[in-house]
């Protein structure tokens, strides 16, 4: 089994280099990026199933043992990470691919898209394998070389204007984070993260703390956390439909993914569990007011993007195993959620051709799949029972309520009325944009492409399948929140004789 840890990684690249070469030859192309992202995730959910029966699998590139050489592991959090992330990859692939059909022909963008959308997605599982901070950097490289093309692909002025804010902002963060990957160094001869745990308990509390707090802000800009959330709204919602869904599902949660794996690994218990509280609440408050006061579609789902950040940060600041399981709960459900809502108005937009609410009207009866589309996906994002947005949240405030005391107590209130203004908000697009007197200024266009919807009904499916599968699912983050608790089963797995 450990010979597959390293092929999500190794298929996406491959794939990429493929269709590189096949750039002249798109239906080649997209048969090699669709059976390439296919084939990652069957490997996805054996490693999933490996490791809830028998553990994390450990790979060491070069025959290089730890902490010496790169090592990939795939324990329970990072291959449900894979299943997941690989799924909604496979998913918005299926999606480009016919709206690249429907409107630019057979010429471009998809020649450039197919390559970098690959690299894009070997960043991803790479980040979720890393087994030390370099790696861990490196992967986050990929991803922002990858994002830059995608975002501002056909290179319009706008995009161009907003994926230079993207990227000033992300080269900040990973300028931050190397700096903190020098200084962990530095300070403990290691990036190993299971040799970190062991070199970080005999550190002194405030060097400690410093490196703690320096990772956070960098791992913070990259989940677009308050406040440093404040380039995304702004960058998103001006990428073509599937760049902006796989960018808003994905991308944010590798960043949510890097402060879950480094605060249970190296800062067990930190005194910066109240900070990251307190920056949740705020984030989830914040985020969820601009949502509401915004007139496009895209633009209200950036905000709610954010907003819902702050559950999953509140889940890490509680620093408790219920905690962890809804944290990781909640990121399952949202990575999906997120992608779809961003599809959905991607639909809207090819049908109408404007993703303005004041402009729009009346869908529910010109396109009742589209408004099942969206119903579904929104109350499963406001949380109305028995959806995996309710689950997610109930689970994430029974764990606030179990700590106790003042923060705890206001996070869940903040959650509470999160979770009600996102009602408001999804109530409010439903009516201006579904069920209102149609707008006679938004004339329909063409029929919507068969694999833009189909793809989008397959996202819908699985959001919902996670509400029928939550048995299973609680099952498996409650054995991930375990073991990142305990910390043994991960350090065993890369160090099994100790740590030198």
């Amino acid at each position: 089994m450990t010979a597959l840890v390293p092929l999500p990684v190794l298929l996406p690249l491959l794939g990429a280099a493929l269709t590189l070469l096949l750039a002249k030859w798109p239906v080649p192309q997209r048969v090699v990026s669709v059976s390439c992202l296919a084939t990652t995730l069957v490997v996805a959910v054996l490693l999933l199933v490996h490791a809830y029966r028998y553990g994390p699998a450990v790979v060491q590139i070069g025959a290089w043992p730890a902490p010496v050489g790169i090592v990939l592991v795939a324990d329970q959090l990072a291959a449900l990470m894979l299943v997941v992330s690989s799924a909604v990859t496979l998913c918005v692939l299926l999606y480009s691919i016919g709206q690249g059909q429907a409107e630019t022909g057979e010429s471009a963008p998809l020649a450039i898209f197919h390559p970098t959308y690959l690299v894009l997605t070997a960043g991803v599982t790479n980040a979720f394998l890393a087994g030390d901070l370099f790696n861990l950097f490196v992967s986050f490289e990929m991803l922002l070389a990858a994002s830059f093309v995608l975002i501002t692909l056909n290179g319009t002025r706008l995009r161009i204007r907003t994926g230079s804010t993207y990227v000033v902002v992300n080269v900040l963060a990973s300028m931050i984070f190397l700096i903190s990957v020098g200084l962990v160094y530095a300070a403990t001869g290691t990036l190993n993260l299971a040799h970190l745990a062991a070199r970080f308990d005999g550190l002194p509390e405030g060097v400690r703390l410093s490196l703690q707090l320096m990772l956070l802000l960098a791992f913070g800009i990259k989940a677009a956390v308050f406040p440093l959330s404040a380039w995304l709204p702004d960058s998103y919602p001006t990428a073509p439909a599937p760049v902006t869904a796989v960018f808003a599902g994905l991308l944010t949660k590798v960043g949510v993914y890097a402060i879950i794996r480094t605060q249970t690994l190296l800062f067990p218990g930190e005194q910066a569990g109240k900070l990251l509280m307190v920056v949740a609440g705020l984030t989830m408050l914040v985020g969820i007011l601009g949502a509401v006061a915004q007139s496009d579609l895209k633009r209200l789902f950036s905000f709610t993007l954010v907003s819902h950040i702050g559950y999953m940060i509140f889940g890490v600041g509680l620093s408790t195993v219920a905690g962890l399981v809804g944290a990781i709960f909640y990121v399952v459900h949202h990575i999906t959620i997120q992608t779809t809502l961003f599809l959905v108005a991607g639909l809207i937009e090819q049908r109408t051709g404007s993703t303005d609410l004041r402009r729009l009207g009346g869908l529910a009866r010109v396109t009742p799949l589209l408004g099942v589309l969206f119903f579904v996906s929104a109350m499963n994002l406001a949380g109305i029972p028995p959806f995996s947005g309710f689950l997610g949240k109930l689970g994430l405030l029974q764990a606030g309520v179990a700590v106790g005391g003042v923060l705890p107590w206001t996070l869940v209130a903040v959650g509470t009325l999160t979770s009600l203004l996102t009602l408001y908000v999804a109530s409010r697009v439903w009516n201006l944009a579904f069920w209102r007197t149609p707008c006679q200024t938004v004339e329909p266009t063409a029929p919507l492409p068969a694999l833009t919807v189909g793809a989008t009904v397959a996202l819908v499916a699985l959001g919902v399948s996670l509400t029928v599968v939550a048995g299973p699912l609680f099952d498996v983050t409650t054995g991930a929140a375990v073991d990142l608790r305990d910390r043994t089963p991960y350090i065993h797995a890369v160090l099994p004789d100790g740590p030198p």
